[in-house]
């Protein structure tokens, strides 16, 4: 029997479909709040809007679970006299999948619709030498104005913000699909997992801090910051990882994750052994299927933030495979989703804040 029900997955379409790219991440974070405000006993949030719901805000002894809210997007870098745009990368956006995509771009008057334009194949040779690769500077956003001056009318000016505009379907039944769902489909996963705490009477030995992060994808800047507001002991982080199960991705390289085996658990230099085995152990003992990678020197991850913070924070991340990272139409299994529920959940049931995580 699936642990979500049709009221989350009305949340999740509600969630994903939103816009929030890094740095304008307010709307989906008050769509996430409204979410998770009955199964949490108060919230906060800090300056540059990392929201967090707490479970147990007067106990000591304080536990993470984390998840970054931001969404890869553009930025207006310069509106030329005809009235086209041109544009920088605000996160990780690839321009080799912008020719041809519909986009909306934020303004203080409200959202612009416009296009990737990009020359007809009728008008393009190899014998360009890669002219009409996609790049960065080269791709630009057409609005459908006469000239500049019918851009900046429309409110667009440089710094606005571009995102594109797929929204979440499933795919035979089995899979999510849509842009944006690194990482929200994480912040998916908090939230159920306070619901299950709230539906079950689960009463946490140690304070829960249900954290949704804000600017992962230009730096791991949210955690970095809220890490040092909360001091936790112990942090939890979810995130996605790269499913190496489709054409062209290697897995000797990358690591061999394939969608619908389970949770994928990271071992790494910023990896806590000791909540490591806690996590392995849950897993294990409740026989939620789950996949192992490595990563060299660094996750790439908010666990990165959490882990080098306040002295050393015991860290430990439970990634969600995920096919077509940072496209339109990435791609994540609906079993992989409950697993990564059921992990962390039953990993909280397995912390007590007597536990000795000191590596000597």
């Amino acid at each position: 029997m699936s642990i979500i029900t049709p009221q989350s997955e009305t949340f999740l379409s509600k969630y994903l479909n939103n816009f929030s790219p890094t740095g304008f991440e307010s709307s989906g974070q008050r769509i996430w709040l409204d979410y998770i405000q009955p199964y949490i006993h108060t919230w906060k949030s800090d300056a540059y809007g990392t929201v967090y719901g707490i479970i147990n805000p007067e106990k000591e002894f304080k536990v993470v679970i984390e998840a970054h809210a931001d969404e890869i997007s553009w930025f207006v870098n310069y509106i030329s006299e005809e009235g086209f745009i041109n544009l920088i990368r605000n996160g990780g956006s690839d321009p080799m999948i912008a020719p041809s995509k519909q986009v909306v771009i934020h303004t203080a008057k409200g959202l612009v619709n416009g296009v990737f334009g990009f020359p007809a194949i009728h008008t393009r040779s190899e014998a360009d030498n890669g002219k009409f690769t996609p790049k960065v500077e080269s791709i630009f956003i057409d609005v459908g104005a006469k000239n500049k001056e019918e851009v900046l009318e429309m409110g667009v000016h440089v710094g606005c913000v571009a995102t594109f505009n797929d929204e979440m379907s499933v795919l035979n039944n089995r899979w999510y699909v849509g842009r944006a769902l690194d990482n929200r489909m994480g912040g998916f996963c908090i939230a159920e997992v306070a619901r299950l705490l709230k539906e079950n009477n689960i009463e946490l030995p140690f304070a829960l801090y249900i954290v949704n992060s804000v600017q992962e994808e230009v730096g791991l800047r949210g955690a970095e910051m809220i890490t040092q507001t909360i001091r936790p002991n112990l942090a939890v982080v979810t995130d996605v990882t790269h499913d190496t199960g489709t054409p062209m991705m290697e897995a000797k390289k990358l690591g061999d994750v394939k969608g619908g085996r389970g949770p994928s658990i990271t071992y790494a230099p910023s990896i806590h052994y000791k909540l490591l085995d806690v996590v392995l152990s849950a897993a294990q003992e409740k026989e939620i299927p789950f996949q192992r990678q490595a990563s060299s020197r660094r996750t790439g991850t908010d666990t990165d933030a959490f882990a080098y913070s306040n002295g050393g924070v015991p860290s430990v991340l439970i990634s969600l495979p995920l096919r077509y990272m940072h496209t339109t139409v990435e791609m994540v299994h609906k079993e992989d989703v409950e697993n990564v529920i059921r992990l962390i959940y039953e990993t909280l049931l397995r912390i007590q804040p007597d536990m000795n995580f000191k590596y000597l």
